[in-house]
């Protein structure tokens, strides 16, 4: 409120400042006044009159001299007046038309600009909110703002689902993404870019876990496109999540062998085949010898095999229930494998072991609603 009497000071001032000089009576005479030459006749009859007083001329000699004055006096009084009226009257009109553009023609221009490239609509923050919000935030959340009221007034404008969409995956909201890439790609049409940014939205969304739609999702970008980089990614966890470390393995390496060389995700990639191929004890999945060994097994002793793996797992967290990963892997396994009760009971055992970390119960909740384990 006090900006806004500012500006209203500055522009009274600024208004002030202009209309004085175009009011001012003075110089309004002066134009009347400048060039006449009816002072001089004035001058010369009060000449005569002092040389008739001082006996310098003679009553018929000032006589004639007053009427010759006088005559040229009513001749110059009225060339001026028909040749000054014009100019007068064209520089009153000409006054009022500026101190008009100054008081109404003006302001008006400068709402019209600030109506049209000003945010408006956009409501105003207190003090307090002003000097505790991070810069970033406040330049982020206003571009938000912005993008978002012209999307309510042009909901078809692709383009601008597809700038919001990244931007509300990296504020957090998973949600608005998941729309805002379905939006964009209904516009705009597929293609391997929206597709893997619609389902990395989708993972997010489900706290971190490659549901079977997002899986769906990366396949199309790949076929799209099979060195999209994001989809790989994805559709490699999608295996660990199932707890196929090998065939995540597979993807992850391929994956870096056809990545540029200023590839900056090569570190993230690289830790995750970290992850999946570490060989600290069995109960942290298949050795690199086991998945060679796998790939000359019948199919009964491959599963065989992965049983005995998923067993391991679940020794290992009814000793060390700490590791949630661990034990949404365990769900996820005995869901591959089609033992549901086993599915069920790990997720039981799951939020036993960590009662008291709310936020990873939420996890083990989530993952079984995905998988269709609940009721």
């Amino acid at each position: 409120m006090i900006l806004w009497i500012i500006f209203a000071v500055m522009t009274a001032v600024a208004v002030l400042a202009v209309l004085w000089p175009l009011g001012s009576r003075t110089t309004l005479g002066k134009t009347l006044a400048g060039g006449s030459d009816r002072l001089v006749y004035l001058d010369q009859l009060q000449e005569v009159d002092r040389d008739r007083t001082a006996g310098l001329i003679g009553e018929a000699e000032a006589e004639s001299a007053r009427v010759e004055i006088s005559r040229r006096l009513l001749v110059a009084a009225d060339v001026e007046a028909k040749a000054s009226l014009g100019p007068v009257a064209q520089t009153v009109w000409h006054r009022r038309a500026a101190a008009m553009a100054v008081v109404v023609i003006v302001p008006a221009i400068a709402l019209g600009f600030y109506l049209k490239l000003g945010s408006p609509t956009v409501p105003d923050q207190s003090a307090f909110a002003r000097d505790n919000a991070q810069p970033s935030d406040q330049s982020v959340a206003s571009l938000v703002s912005q993008v978002e009221a012209h999307l309510a007034r042009d909901p078809n404008d692709g383009k601008g689902w597809d700038l919001l969409a990244p931007v509300y995956l990296r504020m957090g909201r998973f949600d608005d993404a998941v729309v805002a890439r379905r939006k964009a790609i209904a516009l705009n049409g597929d293609s391997a870019e929206r597709d893997s940014g619609l389902g990395e939205a989708l993972v997010a969304a489900a706290n971190g876990v490659v549901t079977d739609e997002a899986k769906l999702v990366f396949l199309r970008a790949v076929a799209a496109d099979q060195n999209e980089p994001k989809a790989r990614y994805f559709l490699g966890l999608a295996d660990e999540q199932d707890g196929n470390r090998g065939a995540a393995a597979a993807k992850w390496r391929a994956l870096l062998d056809s990545a540029p060389p200023d590839a900056q995700w090569t570190d993230f990639v690289r830790s995750a085949l970290a992850r999946v191929t570490a060989d600290a004890s069995p109960a942290n999945g298949p050795s690199a010898g086991d998945v060679a060994a796998a790939g000359t097994m019948t199919d009964a002793q491959r599963t065989d095999m992965i049983r005995g793996m998923v067993q391991r797992l679940a020794d290992r967290l009814r000793t060390d229930g700490s590791d949630v990963e661990g034990w949404l892997r365990l769900v996820r396994s005995y869901a591959v494998l089609g033992d549901r009760d086993k599915a069920k009971d790990a997720a039981n055992e799951a939020r036993r072991a960590l009662s008291d970390r709310p936020d990873q119960i939420k996890r083990i909740d989530d993952l079984v609603k995905d998988l269709g384990l609940a009721g």
